[in-house]
């Protein structure tokens, strides 16, 4: 049986996909609603991280699915305090890899092992499956590795060891970056033709077309069709783009590594300049024009 903390939106499904699979599940979340749920699909609740180690036999594993920073941070080394040597650690959330190399280390010396697991698969992942990039102790990996079978789209596809400690999730960063390209492209390409007024293109039927045969197709194309195929304009939608960090990180790693990513490196740029109204270099070329050209500007209303 395995113990699951952190039932959000992702964490709830994977818990429900193990439990299909015929995995036991003991499960926590801060919310009492996310247990609530898990338990009606077959899971064991529990009431505290205390209550999920009490409940499980040794040696234990517990997956740890809570934001990256400081709520990881704190979970992993309450769980630290209450495991024993020969029990397991997994954080299948998005920690930075560097902290999970750190981590590694820290729960070796107690002599916990700690498996980093870049988890890809959204809230698609229930009905689809996951993608997982795992790290850290291979013999933890071999052990839990049913587990990993359970939750992938195969239990010959969609999972794999990659690497020590740390390489999970610095897998699951780049495969990150990867993706903000992507959407990046995807996002240009269709504001292009919806430009072209002329040809009053339906956005939602070239989509359509390009998912069958064309060297585009992706599920992130599948994805932009159902999105323009409930809001033709995306009219309800405000041009706001977060970030969750991962793509940062990319181009941090980037930057250390002298590797060129400019098509990343600009995706990331172009989330930032979706969060500007009026962004101040845009000004600044508007007056240095009117400055040594005396070309005409628009004013503020």
């Amino acid at each position: 049986m395995l113990g699951m903390i952190g039932l959000g939106r992702m964490g709830g499904h994977m818990a429900e996909r193990l439990l299909k699979g015929g995995q036991g599940v003991v499960a926590f979340d801060l919310i009492t609603a996310a247990i609530q749920d898990a338990v009606k699909h077959g899971a064991v609740a529990a009431r505290s991280i205390e209550e999920v180690v009490e409940m499980l036999s040794p040696p234990r594993g517990v997956w740890v699915m809570v934001p990256a920073g400081p709520p990881t941070e704190g979970t992993i080394a309450t769980l630290a305090d209450l495991m024993q040597p020969g029990d397991l650690i997994i954080d299948g959330g998005n920690s930075y890899y560097r902290d999970s190399r750190r981590r590694a280390l820290g729960l070796r010396d107690r002599g916990i092992a700690f498996l980093d697991v870049g988890t890809s698969g959204g809230v698609w992942g229930l009905t689809e499956g996951y993608c997982l990039m795992v790290g850290g102790d291979r013999d933890a990996f071999r052990r839990l590795e049913p587990i990993f079978q359970a939750l992938a789209p195969a239990p010959d596809k969609g999972y794999g060891y990659v690497g020590v400690a740390g390489s999970g999730h610095f897998a699951k960063m780049v495969h990150n970056g990867i993706e903000y390209g992507m959407m990046q492209a995807y996002a240009e390409g269709f504001e292009l033709m919806s430009a072209k007024e002329e040809f009053e293109l339906d956005l939602a039927q070239i989509g359509e077309i390009w998912r069958y045969g064309s060297v585009v197709r992706s599920w992130l194309l599948d994805l932009a069709v159902a999105s323009l195929n409930a809001d033709p304009k995306l009219e309800t939608l405000d041009a706001y783009v977060e970030d969750s960090g991962e793509g940062r990180w990319t181009v941090q790693e980037a930057v250390d590594l002298a590797v060129p990513l400019p098509v990343i490196s600009l995706a990331m740029q172009m989330r930032f300049r979706s969060r500007q109204e009026q962004p101040f270099a845009a000004r600044m070329l508007a007056a240095l024009r009117q400055q040594f050209g005396g070309h005409a500007v628009r004013k503020v209303r």
